[in-house]
């Protein structure tokens, strides 16, 4: 079993490998930070948003729950968006998913979990929304990804309900919100093609005057 002090190792060799790259990379990254990205995704362990992309530090903002949900009363992720928007001047958000998500699982079945049990409403309320198409699906597995998708493009749309964010798209032409699907069995990432940077595709009662 792996103790803490695997991570001080980890993070010499880090180091180590950052300055052979760039000598100066440190002292430029302790500047501040000017990141183009905010990345919702899930919490799980194995979908490390820098990692699975190749970015360095200080390109990407990053926000992760469970399953990727963009809920209007999280305020951590509320808070996450505002000050990613208003003071980072982000330029895209993404919101992305991946195939073999416990939390998608956990939400399509009735099995008590316990507290995790209200975090799954939201996916929960998805699932019913589109319960036909889904069902029509008999490989199991399959509508599990399918579930994985179809949760994404909500999350893309919750992000366009948020006051704020409209507040930015109308006044300008960011953020650009994405909404990706990772397939761990391959590493690669997916679009799913439902980019946006406007609020022409929501129905009238959530937009703001």
């Amino acid at each position: 079993m792996k103790n803490i002090d695997e991570l001080f190792k980890g993070n010499d060799q880090w180091i180590e490998e950052m300055v052979d790259q760039d000598p100066g990379f440190f002292k430029n990254l302790s500047h501040g930070q000017h990141p183009d990205y905010l990345w919702i995704g899930c919490s799980d362990s194995r979908v490390g948003p820098a990692e699975i992309t190749h970015q360095k530090p200080g390109t990407m903002f990053i926000h992760r729950n469970i399953a990727n949900v963009v809920d209007s009363s999280d305020m951590n992720l509320l808070s996450v968006a505002y000050y990613a928007v208003k003071f980072l001047k982000i330029k895209h958000i993404v919101v992305c998913g991946h195939y073999g998500c416990g939390g998608i699982s956990a939400a399509m079945n009735t099995a008590q979990l316990g507290f995790i049990d209200n975090w799954l409403i939201k996916i929960k309320d998805v699932y019913v929304e589109h319960e036909t198409e889904l069902l029509g699906i008999q490989e199991l597995e399959e509508r599990k990804k399918r579930l994985v998708e179809l949760n994404v493009i909500h999350q893309v749309q919750n992000l366009e309900k948020i006051s704020f964010i409209q507040e930015a798209l109308n006044v300008g032409r960011y953020p650009y919100i994405h909404g990706l699907v990772m397939d761990i069995s391959s590493g690669r990432l997916i679009n799913l093609d439902v980019t946006t940077n406007s609020t022409r595709n929501l129905d009238d009662i959530f937009k703001y005057d």
